[in-house]
This record gives structure tokens, C-alpha cells and sequence, in this order.
């Protein structure tokens, strides 16, 4: 029996940049549409053009090479047609490959919210999709407060679906906007939905006010529906959407669905979904979920005793899944199992090419394994990573040493008054037995040491005349005044378009900058002699 298609719509760039304490920037939102296109989603929603600056920029090119590229947006107002609509037209003119509209379709909203008749508001619906359409886009429908629209006027509610449908939306999408709605309530509400609208047109679109986001994304599946929308990490307004990090191992993995579906992600996609996870934590400046599902530090946990002893036997005993299936590792405190082939499956993927069988790998583990306890965290630092793997292999050669470095800092007042704070780096390195001291002020200490150590690598100066720091994240890994800092430092040359990110980990934060700058440096000179 061929398995039906389930199509995979990552909204963690629209409604994931709901959540509170986050706000992406155009830089942000390339990095983590990489990680999407990383993972294997089909939709990609980027965010909504004409709302903000940030968005706008975002669509002023196509952001994806595989997924397709979706903008947001809200269905043309009522009393005017489409064409004379120019939040719509913003929209339909953006670098997209489909548009999502948000509609209506519980009548208490379209009265208090919209102001206008029912009849209204279904014309608003039909007109957007076909100027959609029209434009060359992908149309789809999201059912605002769908379920509980449903619940207050089922005809109503139906009624916006079939509008969709009929017009020509290619998905008419059932959102429980509230997050109230339980899975048995939508197993029925699904159902009866498709009496207007077929199941391979429905998604599904759940919050998770009452932690049933997962569950009742489940529930529409085995009711019928076929694109379903979620985000990275869960993250959404209030208390977040449904998790993709959760829902696609559970697809792929459990009960009967990997033998009934078929999503977009690959074997290979599926075992990076931890680091992918983890990436995009280490974007949010926040530590992962050590207790999350599949992906978490501690989902494959066990402590020394009777599950442990049982384990060490046969890890099925307490295990659902292998978590090499997803890229996690077993971690069993008596004697961490931890192994070869996720360091080999994470060189593989930074085209490192090593013999399993070489003894360097074992020396490069128990280094990482180190250097994870002392705070390091490679997940979202691919270029660190590659640096310290390589090196371990003995490929990569001394482009320069450092011999020592300052800064200073200073407050004081200038000639009118002003209150500046002012800093200055000195850098000396060594190149070929050679000395080189150079001298940089800057707008804060790391910027000052940045611009000084970039400043004079002698022969190598051209291969870093591209490069430029784009963002800077500080961590604070445990308590006090002499705590241990993580900095993350994402990097780029401004003539390959190419970005990476390095890190450093000390009590010292400018210590802990200056190792993620000079793992910055090396990385590019290393790829320059490489091409």
C-alpha cells in the first residue's frame, strides 16, 4: 500500500517571533531558514512584508533553495476590492512562493474584530485566494479560531473553509488560535470538516495553552488532515505552537505512522534534528531543554542502578527509540556510551573524511567530551568544531601564533563635556618567526581586539579582507561575578556571501571573545587556502 504524503509548514519565523523576549533580525532569520532547509520541512513562513522593516528586507529575495517560501498576511479589507488593497499587494509583490492569509472564521470575531457582515468576510476570503492565484502563488487559507468558531456556529465556520477551497486554496489550514481545544474535539471537528473541504487540502495549526499541541496535531492526522504546523523548539506566543523537533521523530519513528505516512525528512535529516535543535537554541541565546523530548540532554539518561545495569544489557529495556536515530546518545552515568558514530555522522557532515577505525578519532572525543564539561557547545559553532577536528588530523597548518594581547578601557570626559567610554587593543602576533604588533581603538573592548588582530597578518591580509563581524552572544553559564562565559560569534565574508560561527568559553569574558575571534580568523584562512 503507497503511504499518503504529510506535508511539514515551519512558522517559526511568524508566529515562533511571537513568543516574548525574542525578536529576530534579518540576519537571525537567514541563519535559522538555513537550519529549516537543514531539516527537510516542505514550507518555510518567513514572516509578513509591509507589517515591519525586518520583514520586508527578509522578502526582498527568495530565502530558500528547496522549501517553499511563504509569506503572511491578512485578507483584503472589506468594502474594496483586491486590487485596491496594498497591505495584499505588498504581499502578492513579495519574493514568495506562496502567501498564508489569516481569515475569520468565527462570526463573534468577524463582528467584533472586522466589522463586517458575515457575507462580508467570505467575499474578503474567496477574493484573496484568487488574486493569489492569479498572482502566481500558492494560495492558503488560516482559519482563525477554527475550532472554537466551529463550536460557537458550525455553518459559519464551514462556510469560510468551503469559500478557500472553492476559490482555489491549495491548503485551507484549521487553527485552534486559543490553544483550548482538546485532541478528541478536534478528531470530531476534522472530520466534519471534510464534508466541504478533502482531507489532502486540510492542515492543522495548534497552540499549546493546555500542552495538548502535539497530541491534537496528532488527533487531525488520523482525522484526515495533511499539512501540519508547527515550530522549531515549539516556541510561539503565550505558551508556544506545536513542536516540529517532537512531532517529526514521532512520525518517522513511532507506532503506525511511518508505515501509513511519508514526510519530506530523510534518515540522515532525522539523526541531525538534535543538533538542529540545539543550533537554534544556541541563535536564541538560551539554554536547550535538557528534558525534551527525543532531543534533550537528558532523554536518554539513566543513572547508575537497575535501569542502568538493564540498559548496559539491552537498551531497549528503557529506551522507545535508539537515540542515534535522531542524534542524541545514550548517556548512562557508570560508563557513558557515548560513541564514535555521532562524531562521525557530525564530521561527515562538514566534509571531514576520516577512517573509522583511526585512533586520532578516539583522542578528538575525549577532547570534545572535555571541553563540553567546561562549557563549550559545538552544536551552533560548526566552524570551531571543524577547527578542532581538523587540527586533530593534522590539517591545519600554523597560519599565525598569538604571543600576547591587551585592552584598556577608559571613561572620560572630552573637550565639551561628554561622558565617552573608549577602548584600546594591542595585539602582538608572530607570523613565520616574525613579530607584529598592532594597535586598534574600538566601541568596546571586543570590537577594539577584533579590529587589532585583523589588522596587519602580514601575507594572509587579502584572505580576510572580506571579513567582517556580524553578531556577538554572551552566555553566562553559572553564577557570580567570576562566572564562566560562553561567547558565540557569527562571522562573515562579505564577498562569498559565507557565514560561520565560533566560540569561546573562560571566566574572562574577553578572554572567552578572544578565542572565538581567532577561531574566526583561522576558519576563513582556511577556507581561503583551501579554494
Amino acid at each position: 500500500m503507497s503511504k499518503e504524503r504529510l506535508y511539514l509548514f515551519d512558522t517559526t519565523l511568524r508566529d515562533g517571533a511571537q513568543t516574548s523576549g525574542i525578536d529576530f533580525s534579518v540576519t537571525e532569520k537567514v541563519v535559522v531558514a538555513e537550519l529549516l532547509e537543514r531539516l527537510g520541512v516542505d514550507y518555510v513562513e518567513g514572516g509578513y512584508p509591509g507589517a515591519n522593516p525586518t520583514d520586508t528586507e527578509f522578502f526582498s529575495e527568495k530565502r530558500t533553495q528547496k522549501a517553499t517560501f511563504t509569506a503572511f498576511g491578512m485578507t483584503k479589507r472589506p468594502g474594496r476590492s483586491a486590487s485596491n488593497d496594498p497591505g495584499l499587494n505588498q504581499i502578492l509583490s513579495s519574493h514568495s512562493d506562496a502567501c498564508c492569509f489569516v481569515a475569520k472564521t468565527w462570526d463573534y470575531h468577524v463582528d467584533v474584530a472586522l466589522g463586517c457582515t458575515n457575507e462580508e468576510n467570505l467575499e474578503s476570503i474567496s477574493d484573496t485566494v484568487k488574486a493569489a492565484v492569479a498572482a502566481g502563488k500558492e494560495a492558503m487559507i488560516d482559519c482563525e479560531h477554527f475550532f472554537d468558531g466551529y463550536k460557537a456556529n458550525p455553518d459559519y465556520a464551514l462556510s469560510c473553509a468551503k469559500a478557500a477551497y472553492e476559490a482555489g486554496a491549495r491548503w485551507v489550514v484549521l487553527c485552534d488560535t486559543n490553544g483550548g481545544t482538546l485532541p478528541g474535539e478536534v478528531t470530531e471537528i476534522v472530520k466534519a470538516v471534510q464534508a466541504v473541504v478533502p482531507g489532502d487540502h486540510l492542515g492543522i495549526h495548534t497552540h499549546d495553552d493546555t500542552g495538548h499541541a502535539v497530541a491534537n496535531t496528532l488527533a487531525a492526522i488520523d482525522a484526515g488532515v495533511r499539512q501540519i504546523q508547527g515550530t522549531i523548539n515549539g516556541i510561539g506566543e503565550r505558551c508556544g505552537n506545536a513542536n516540529l523537533i517532537t512531532l517529526i521523530p514521532t512520525l518517522m519513528l513511532k507506532g503506525t505512522y511511518p508505515e501509513r505516512f511519508e514526510v519530506g525528512v530523510s534518515g540522515d535529516q532525522l539523526a541531525d534534528i538534535t543538533s538542529i535543535s540545539h543550533a537554534f537554541d544556541e541563535i536564541l541565546n538560551r539554554s536547550p531543554n535538557r528534558h525534551a523530548p527525543y532531543v534533550g540532554q537528558s532523554a536518554f539518561a539513566t543513572k547508575a542502578g537497575i535501569h542502568a545495569s538493564a540498559i548496559l544489557k539491552d537498551p531497549k529495556t528503557y529506551e522507545h527509540v535508539q537515540p542515534e536515530e535522531v542524534g542524541n546518545r545514550r548517556r548512562v552515568l557508570v560508563s557513558d556510551q557515548a560513541g564514535k558514530s555521532n562524531l562521525l555522522g557530525e564530521l561527515n557532515r562538514l566534509g571531514v573524511t576520516v577512517d573509522k577505525a583511526d585512533p586520532r578519532l578516539d583522542r578528538l572525543l575525549a577532547d570534545v567530551k572535555e571541553r563540553e564539561s567546561q562549557g563549550y557547545s559545538y552544536e551552533a559553532a560548526d566552524a570551531s568544531f571543524e577547527l578542532l577536528a581538523r587540527k586533530s588530523l593534522g590539517e591545519v597548518p600554523s597560519f599565525f601564533d598569538v604571543e600576547s594581547f591587551r585592552v584598556m578601557v577608559e571613561r572620560r570626559f572630552n573637550a565639551i563635556g561628554e561622558l565617552l567610554t573608549v577602548s584600546e587593543a594591542v595585539v602582538k602576533i608572530s607570523i613565520d618567526g616574525e613579530t607584529r604588533m598592532s594597535v586598534a581603538e574600538g566601541n568596546g573592548p571586543i570590537n577594539a581586539l577584533d579590529m587589532a588582530l585583523r589588522k596587519d597578518l602580514g601575507k594572509y591580509q587579502s584572505a580576510i579582507d572580506g571579513l567582517e563581524l556580524i553578531d556577538y552572544k554572551v552566555r553566562i553559564l553559572n553564577g557570580g561575578t567570576g562566572a564562566v562565559t560562553r561567547v558565540l560569534i557569527e562571522s562573515q565574508d562579505v564577498r562569498t556571501h559565507r557565514r560561520w560561527f565560533t566560540i569561546g568559553v573562560s571566566s574572562n569574558i574577553v578572554d572567552a571573545s578572544f578565542q572565538a575571534l581567532i577561531d574566526s580568523i583561522t576558519y576563513a584562512l582556511m577556507k581561503a587556502e583551501a579554494a
